[in-house]
């Protein structure tokens, strides 16, 4: 009550913690990259053995900027040259996959049981034939004898229809699978999801992968089974209708091809009507989806209203292009219903005259009508199915964008460092020194960070953030980055882990090798020769670089998985561990192999530290003062909305849990204790310090200078000076005296 009175007051405003950011129809309106610039950002993993030799892998991956893009409203149909091109793209990967000899198999069945059913239904032609003629000439026991035959023949017939339908969906199914799998796996790689959201590419890429894609497998098969059962029929029938009266197999050529230039004619807008429905649908979607993602932060800001405004703007929207749709569906009916009910009498029209002469008999017309309809149903299969065909185009459009897509973001070639901000990963040995004693020390303040002369331009607009910037970190050597809003800070982390990579310079990590096997990083990757020249045929991969070789980023919001407790704290380093193989309601034989999480070849467990314990994630619970959600939600393997339940707090707080259990060598905090109070903050800062990681952060509070050795201040760029726009000072009391306002 009190709250929904503060809504009647104009001066009072509640400010969430999370703001919202409206999607304007423009800001949704994506479609296909007609042009990309190619910038292939420059990955590399290096090693130095105790002869200070430096082994190095390049990754590369292609960070393309697509060019803008015309509004999916003014998009033009797809010709058929590339609408048959992406037919065979996006169908064509399955059949020739891991699965293929399954597959294979599986479609010859269909297509046998297919066979089949259009066996019987020429010996059910045949059987009315008799059946009517014994019904027209008054013979009782002949009638009898032909209803028996019926029975039978449905007895015997009816399975197999039933068998080739559950058949073809099985393998529509297990198509789907596959696909799904193989999308999932593309849009995952290289941060491709990133890139497509980012940069705005294509619009719900969720509903390509689910919708689209469940939609295309059922559609093309059955579409396939068509052709195949309508080639097959035509062979069958036409045999039998041109030898009952050879002028009524003409009337249908000319019936059926005339009906088919009419649909096509009255049909030809429809599939990007279907496109463009499939999209506004997906938007309104999503509009819905967004606010239950952000059902508090509405709430606080009193916002229903608007967003009442802009879900009918967006459902106004779908309803207008449907409307459209409708009436073109509604045009076409007009012609598609009288084509369909016409046939009912045409045939008979052509061989009444034979009956009435008495050349034919009764049953002779029944045996035609079906002869005509089937092979009428064979030459007018795009009139039938004008409608399905046009819906099909479109999902066949939407998947081979989005196919072009996930090609063009995980395109791989050899890396430009001079085009491009290059990122190393030097994993070396810790080098030891020997001391007059014998004894062996290790090096102290190891090197864990080098940036040389790097300048940070935005993606999509090159804007500079950050010139010719240069800084080296090393062990306990913490780094405070401050600045205005806008100035870069939050893009400079995205620099470091491999996200943005527009720009020049090198950026470098260094850590220190955790097991001889954690020098292979990829399988894919040549190693470079001993002397550090790259080996420029090797194929490329980018390597998870992230928590790699003890690097973790800490977002200024933390993530919050869906699952338990104890996956929220083993995530993003033990999570797929935690993550249950199947339902226990599924039986683990009906899994179908590419559906199987597989081990990671690529970096092994070999290379991971073994799983926390229950202790030891209840100790880490307690050592963020988190201790007391263990009650609150009765165990570790509690499951909740937890993005919902926990405050921003906490969730920050369980971030840290997070990386003290990974134990990283080097840290970066984007504004991490921002939702934190200075106490809790103080205590995370001391026990991340305790546990010697080495930390850089971003931060507005004057508190932040208290548990950091150097300052890097970054002030807003101009376009028009060549001056850094950056400084680095270390943090002592006559820096904290000069300390500006914040």
């Amino acid at each position: 009550m009190i709250l929904m009175d503060l809504y009647n007051y104009p001066h009072v405003c509640l400010l969430p913690t999370k703001s919202i950011l409206f999607l304007s129809s423009s800001a949704m309106s994506t479609s296909t990259p007609q042009r990309r610039k190619k910038r292939i950002s420059a990955y590399f993993s290096c090693s130095k053995d105790g002869n200070s030799v430096i082994r190095c892998r390049a990754y590369a991956t292609d960070s393309s900027v697509p060019s803008p893009l015309p509004s999916p409203d003014q998009k033009k149909a797809t010709d058929l040259t590339t609408l048959f091109r992406r037919l065979w793209k996006v169908a064509a990967p399955y059949w020739s996959s891991d699965d293929k000899v399954q597959a294979r198999l599986q479609l010859a069945g269909v297509f046998a049981l297919t066979l089949a059913t259009t066996g019987i239904s020429v010996g059910f032609n045949f059987l009315g034939r008799d059946f009517f003629n014994a019904l027209a000439n008054k013979d009782q026991e002949q009638f009898t004898k032909q209803l028996l035959y019926y029975l039978c023949g449905f007895a015997v017939g009816i399975p197999f229809f039933v068998l080739r339908d559950y058949a073809r969906d099985i393998l529509a199914l297990r198509w789907r699978s596959w696909m799904t799998s193989y999308y999932m796996e593309r849009y995952l790689k290289n941060q491709t999801f990133y890139k497509i959201q980012a940069q705005s590419i294509i619009d719900n890429p969720d509903q390509r992968i689910v919708d689209d894609l469940s939609s295309f497998t059922g559609t093309a098969l059955s579409f396939s089974l068509t052709l195949f059962n309508s080639a097959v029929d035509l062979i069958s029938f036409s045999n039998i209708l041109y030898g009952i009266y050879p002028p009524l197999f003409v009337v249908l050529l000319v019936y059926s091809f005339g009906g088919t230039a009419i649909s096509v004619f009255l049909g030809r807008g429809l599939v990007t009507l279907n496109f463009l429905q499939e999209k506004k649908e997906a938007d309104f979607r999503y509009g819905l989806v967004r606010i239950r993602e952000n059902a508090e932060s509405i709430a606080f800001y009193g916002g229903e209203e608007n967003e009442r405004q802009l879900l009918l703007q967006r459902f106004k929207s779908a309803y207008e292009n449907l409307t459209q749709l409708l009436i073109s569906s509604r045009n076409l009916e007009f012609f598609t219903n009288g084509y369909r009910y016409l046939i009912q009498i045409l045939p008979v029209a052509v061989v009444a005259p034979m009956f009435f002469s008495g050349k034919i008999e009764f049953g002779v017309i029944n045996q035609s009508v079906s002869a005509f309809n089937h092979i009428l149903g064979d030459f007018s299969l795009i009139v039938y199915q004008i409608q399905a065909i046009s819906a099909f185009s479109a999902i066949i459009d939407r998947l081979g964008e989005f196919d072009d897509v996930l090609d063009s973001s995980g395109y791989k070639s050899l890396p430009d460092p001079s085009g491009n901000i290059s990122l190393f990963f030097c994993n070396r040995k810790s080098s030891s020194i020997l001391e007059s004693n014998g004894s062996l020390t290790y090096e102290k303040r190891q090197k864990l960070l080098d940036i040389e002369n790097l300048t940070l331009q935005t993606p999509t607009s090159e804007a500079p953030l950050v010139r010719d910037l240069s800084l080296e970190i090393s062990e306990s050597s913490h780094l405070l980055v401050t600045g205005p809003s806008g100035s870069g800070k939050t893009s400079l982390l995205r620099a470091m882990a491999g996200l943005w990579s527009t720009g020049k310079g090198k950026i470098t990590f260094y850590v220190k090798d955790a097991g001889e096997s954690q020098r292979s990083v990829s399988s894919d990757v040549t190693p470079l020769e001993e002397n550090g020249s790259i080996n420029m045929q090797a194929e490329l991969g980018r390597p998870n670089c992230r928590n790699y070789g003890g690097i973790f980023f800490l977002p200024q919001r933390p993530y919050m998985v869906l699952g338990t407790l104890r996956q929220q704290l083993l995530y993003p380093t033990w999570a797929e561990d935690e993550i249950p193989a199947s339902d226990s309601s599924t039986k683990p034989a009906a899994l179908l192999p590419f559906l199987v999480r597989k081990k990671d070849m690529e970096h092994g467990d070999i290379n991971k530290a073994s799983m926390p314990t229950t202790d030891n994630l209840i100790k880490v619970l307690e050592d963020v003062q988190l201790g007391y959600i263990l009650s609150r939600f009765g165990s570790l393997d509690a499951t909740t909305e937890w993005s919902t339940v926990l405050s921003l707090g906490e969730q920050q707080r369980l971030a840290f849990a997070r990386m003290l259990l990974s134990k990283p060598k080097l840290v970066l905090l984007d504004e991490s204790t921002s939702a934190l109070d200075e106490a809790n903050e103080a205590h995370l800062y001391r026990q991340i310090e305790a546990a010697g990681i080495t930390y850089i952060s971003i931060g507005h509070r004057r508190t932040l200078y208290d548990y950091h050795v150097k300052v890097l201040h970054v002030s807003p760029l101009d376009p028009n000076s060549t001056q850094h726009n950056w400084s680095i000072d270390s943090i002592n009391k006559d820096t904290m005296y000069k300390l500006p306002k914040l």
